[in-house]
């Protein structure tokens, strides 16, 4: 048995059962042990004891690091994260009261809450010790020196701080589930040609963790399909993190992606996880990425890089485990081109590129999708079964669908809502103000209804090439290309 004789540390000879079972206890427990788990900090005056327990612990934990000065602790925990610290009780000569381990936990669960903190006390100090505890400390180890004693407490505070860890990391994804509405069930619907072979890309790369890069103009099922890459991934069963980086202001782009610190800034009242740390082990899926500043691009960049970020009015990184998927309507890489998005990111977003087909390109798959919408919307609106007239068909394929499968959702769902009966037919379908302007002409060619909506879309703009751009639900590049189609 280990005993502290003085300032110094000795081994005292023991009958030959008692290290034949203390042997046994050392194999079973590196035998039952998960090695290289946790980080510990040990502070204590005493500079013999702290190498001492480092050379017994280092072979069970991940990192012990040893401090004999208190005053240093802060500074310590703000450059690494750790899972408990073993504190010393008292640090001034000739003083026992305890006030002192005292003041320093306090000042560790201020900077840290979560953490376990254990006493270590002197032998007679227990009375001290559960003082302790009543104040917050997980638990105490006497300077005695019992090995057993020593390592079957830490291990106990150390399964109890990866309970509670694991606890507190269900209640924020539970939370971020009850406030987000899965929008994600409705799955790839059609046969054509273009969607096939999106489909078929899909199958490839959702087992593997590549970063994936979904381009397509608005409403073509760019979040769809980057649930369905998540459905299909071995991250499945963890979080599927949704953010529209265009909604976000530049001002709280890091308050919300990395998370802030209660009292980082006025209206901090609270910590608050980013979406980063909770999509970690699942997939984050940032649409809208091409309207990012460069300013923002450059924070971005570097999470993605390093996998780790900092809350804002924090000082101690945290490590992300993420499957990243990006999207956006908008040409990046001649934005690069203009200098307005970086390229080092685009390379890091783009591994994989897919194209989502506009549905204009795959109008074999309208009436599908439209008696899908149908069922859907029927069933949420406690409608019986309704039904299409072949004339509500021919005007819904005749329609340029600018917005894309979005639109024709809504168009349904409007449908669904006004129509007293179980059967729409043509006139029970209402399209919005650009639309009806193509359907109040009386030529039906999808050319000439495009080039209108091209004309309307760039003198409500004023010529702004980028807002016409974004009202139509294309990209720049495309734009240009149309303009020149149709001579505009």
């Amino acid at each position: 048995m280990w005993k502290r004789k003085g300032v110094g540390i000795s081994n005292t000879s023991v009958g030959e059962t008692d290290n034949n079972a203390l042997i046994g206890y050392r194999i079973l427990l590196l035998i039952t042990m998960p090695k290289k788990e946790g980080h510990i900090l040990i502070v204590d005056d005493n500079k013999e004891l702290l190498l001492a327990l480092k050379l017994y612990l280092q072979p069970h934990f991940k990192k012990i690091l040893t401090e004999h000065n208190p005053n240093r602790i802060k500074e310590h925990m703000g450059k690494e994260q750790y899972d408990m610290v073993l504190l010393d009780m008292n640090f001034t000569s000739g003083i026992n009261n305890g006030n002192e381990g005292l003041y320093w936990m306090k000042e560790v669960l201020k900077a840290e809450p979560d953490i376990a903190v254990v006493f270590i006390t002197g032998y007679g100090d227990v009375e001290l010790a559960v003082k302790a505890i009543k104040e917050g400390a997980a638990d105490f180890i006497e300077k005695s020196w019992d090995e057993r004693k020593i390592l079957s407490t830490l291990l106990s505070v150390w399964e109890l701080r990866k309970s509670k860890q694991a606890i507190s990391g269900l209640k924020k994804k539970q939370k971020h589930l009850k406030e987000c509405i899965d929008e994600g069930q409705d799955a790839f619907i059609g046969q054509s040609a273009s969607i096939q072979s999106v489909m078929k890309m899909i199958h490839k790369v959702a087992p593997t963790d590549v970063n994936v890069l979904i381009l397509g103009e608005n409403g073509t099922g760019k979040e769809v399909m980057a649930r369905t890459i998540h459905r299909l991934s071995g991250r499945k069963e963890e979080m599927f993190v949704s953010v529209d980086l265009g909604a976000i202001h530049e001002n709280l782009f890091e308050s919300e992606m990395f998370g802030h610190k209660k009292g980082a800034f006025t209206d901090a009242k609270a910590d608050r996880t980013g979406r980063f740390e909770l999509a970690s082990g699942g997939t984050l899926f940032l649409d809208e990425i091409g309207n990012l500043s460069l300013p923002v691009q450059a924070k971005l960049l570097a999470a993605l890089q390093n996998r780790e970020i900092t809350p804002v009015g924090g000082t101690r990184l945290i490590k992300v485990d993420i499957r990243l998927i990006c999207a956006t309507n908008m040409p990046l890489q001649q934005m690069v081109n203009e200098g307005t998005f970086r390229e080092d990111l685009l390379y890091r977003i783009n591994t994989i590129a897919i194209e989502m087909p506009a549905l204009r390109q795959r109008k074999e798959d309208l009436p599908g999708l439209a008696d899908f919408f149908l069922q859907k919307f029927a069933a949420k609106y406690n409608k019986s079964s309704m039904t299409f007239t072949s004339s509500a068909f021919e005007l819904l394929k005749a329609q340029a669908w600018a917005g894309n499968i979005r639109e024709l959702q809504h168009t349904v769902e409007k449908a669904v809502i006004l129509t007293e009966g179980n059967i729409i037919n043509h006139t029970d379908l209402f399209f919005n103000a650009t639309s009806k302007a193509v359907m109040d002409d009386d030529c039906l060619n999808l050319a000439d209804h495009e080039k209108v909506l091209i004309e309307k879309a760039i003198e409500n703009c004023k010529g702004n090439m980028s807002q016409t751009a974004k009202k139509l639900g294309i990209n720049r590049s495309t734009l240009y290309d149309k303009i020149k189609r149709y001579g505009l």
